[in-house]
């Protein structure tokens, strides 16, 4: 035996899981019980589920702690796992060839862990790790030595604003929180994550759950609250179920219900799952669906924290959001703003997607450029491809172009350019992306989302969907694109919600940068990126042709003539451009265009 205290890390965070973090694990407990390393050394060996480590392009990963000393190990799958017990545990001899290499150190240099700080370090589901850690630390110094009104002056001078995507000033809500007077008050998390490629939110709440909740505790001794929600949506059942237990934990050591450390501060916690609609995700429309109405928007009359669930004051912030706040109190608040830039404090989380080399999960301080987090941290473009655009915010964000890479990331910078922060979704686009049908995908789903409570929105965006639907069908015609920015415009200034006011944001802000693909899927009947079908065309290089008939017989349609070992040619009229014979041609003799 190499050591006499072995840790063994497995990550289960979405990616891990996803990648086969369970097989891997059984695989471990499997060969732990045949070597008898357990049998030898008891709990000096230890096997670990933690949450997600970032680099979920590199899953599963497993980190091998010896005597204090770390090794990561990167794409490990149960095949793998007899090899690192028998040479790295037993023999002391790590596989090297496995050993997350420069990918995965520059992944990491220019993040900055604090929501993420105990994801991937602890097991979510083991509260004495999370103490262990320093957890509850926040909790307890904000309600046995400071006052509501220190709190609320130590969130407001750490500049930490709202991470669901509005980026209002926590402070200022929960200033606003505390001097309402009112005998009920609410404390909501809003866990309603629902961004296509999004999942940060999700990660934290499976990664780190005694982070929110502690969070949450702080928020409602600072706004004088005493009772809470968690809102997620049933579709995260991992989440709800850590949650669960966490909460469960807290009400077994003290932590929540009556009398919180003997101080005689009361606060409860009850999760509500939603059904999944992303329009619960605005905040008036989430507090509808808890009181068992259907979850749509209403008109802010007034901020939820003078009047909100059940027509009580709440403050209600993301998941995001409320992980920072124990650090903030701990650390204090000039440490958090000191770490963003001037109107934005401290860090973002990210989950960065798309046709990028290394996509996973990150952590950033605000003011960052664009091009560190994709070339820096993410690797760059997969393939070795150039790169398009960056769409940030989610379905209603905007597509930043590649010629504005060295924008800094923060809430202003972002608008500036035609896109949001949002919660923090990131997608990366290349060459092979077509900007038009990027458009029209987010918006597919904007609209789909739709509440349909208000004209705007649920006539508005579907007529936009028509639109472009016509043009990446081929019967686009003059005028659509200027049709798009009014219809855009309006829809913008008239909406109820933000659902609504968003959804034109990708639509807009690719006509904004992108202006010559929509000309040439209308004017040319082209798509310059080979991507919307109907506007593919595809023929025979009679040069490069063998003959062989592989595109002949793969064809559905029969449209390919020809005899064998002759060129051979396709039908126009007959090509339903499904484009199998391109794929299965090996001589490269199918010209796409």
């Amino acid at each position: 035996m190499s050591g006499d205290n072995i840790k063994i890390k497995i990550c289960m965070g979405p990616g891990g899981i996803a990648a086969g973090g369970n097989d891997v694990i059984e695989a471990f407990k499997g060969q732990l019980t045949n070597q008898r390393i357990n049998a030898s050394f008891g709990e000096q060996c230890s096997l670990h589920q933690v949450g997600c480590r970032g680099l979920c392009a590199k899953d599963v990963l497993v980190e091998i702690i010896i005597d204090g000393k770390e090794t990561i190990y990167e794409n490990i799958n149960p095949e793998k796992v007899p090899r690192i017990v028998k040479e790295h545990i037993l023999g002391d001899n790590p596989v090297k060839e496995w050993i997350a290499g420069e990918d995965y150190d520059n992944f990491k240099k220019k993040q900055i862990k604090v929501v993420l700080s105990h994801c991937g370090e602890i097991d979510p589901e083991d509260m004495n790790a999370y103490i262990e850690a320093g957890g509850y630390k926040a909790a307890h110094k904000a309600l046995t030595s400071m006052s509501p009104s220190e709190i609320v002056e130590t969130v407001k001078t750490s500049n930490l604003r709202g991470r669901g995507g509005a980026g209002f000033p926590t402070g200022l809500k929960w200033e606003l929180g505390l001097r309402i007077k009112s005998d009920v008050k609410y404390v909501i998390c809003n866990g309603d994550e629902g961004d296509p490629g999004a999942f940060m939110d999700r990660s934290v709440m499976e990664g780190d759950p005694h982070s929110v909740i502690e969070g949450m505790i702080i928020c409602a001794k600072a706004t004088e609250s005493h009772k809470g929600y968690i809102y997620v949506r049933a579709e995260y059942p991992l989440a709800v179920k850590r949650l669960q237990q966490a909460i469960d934990q807290c009400l077994q050591k003290g932590y929540l219900g009556k009398n919180i450390f003997d101080t005689g501060f009361d606060f409860d916690i009850r999760i509500f799952q939603g059904a999944g609609a992303f329009v619960c995700g605005e905040a008036t429309a989430l507090m509808r669906s808890i009181e068992g109405k259907r979850g749509m928007p209403t008109p802010k009359l007034w901020r939820s924290a003078e009047k909100g669930l059940w027509e009580k004051p709440t403050v209600l912030n993301n998941v995001e959001t409320f992980a920072n706040i124990p650090k903030i109190i701990l650390n204090g608040g000039d440490w958090f703003r000191n770490l963003g830039t001037e109107r934005s404090g401290g860090t973002k989380v990210f989950s960065l997607t798309g046709n990028i080399k290394n996509s996973g999960l990150i952590e950033v301080p605000l003011g960052i450029s664009l091009r560190e987090i994709i070339y820096d941290i993410g690797g760059g473009i997969e393939g070795g491809r150039s790169l398009k655009a960056v769409q940030t915010g989610g379905p209603s964000g905007g597509c930043i172009p590649a010629a504005l890479l060295d924008i800094e990331v923060d809430y202003e910078s972002l608008a500036k350019v035609g896109s949001i922060m949002g919660s923090g979704g990131m997608v990366v686009l290349d060459e092979t992306n077509c900007m038009v049908n990027t458009a029209k995908f987010f918006l597919e789903f904007t609209q789909a989302e739709s509440c349909g409570k208000c004209t705007p929105c649920r006539i508005g965006t579907k007529r936009m969907l028509e639109i472009l639907e016509r043009i990446t069908n081929g019967n686009g015609k003059e005028g659509d694109i200027e049709l798009l920015e009014d219809l855009g415009s309006h829809i913008r200034a008239t909406s109820l919600c933000g659902l609504g006011m968003t959804a034109p944001n990708p639509v807009l802000s690719t006509i904004r940068y992108f202006r010559d693909e929509y000309e040439a899927h209308i004017k040319d009947r082209k798509c310059p990126a080979l991507v919307c079908r109907n506007l593919i065309t595809y023929s025979i290089i009679e040069e490069e042709c063998t003959g062989c008939g592989a595109c002949k017989r793969a064809c559905p349609v029969d449209s390919i003539r020809g005899v064998r070992k002759k060129p051979h040619k396709i039908d126009p009229e007959l090509c339903v451009k499904c484009g199998t014979c391109f794929d299965v041609c090996k001589f490269k003799a199918i010209l796409k265009a």
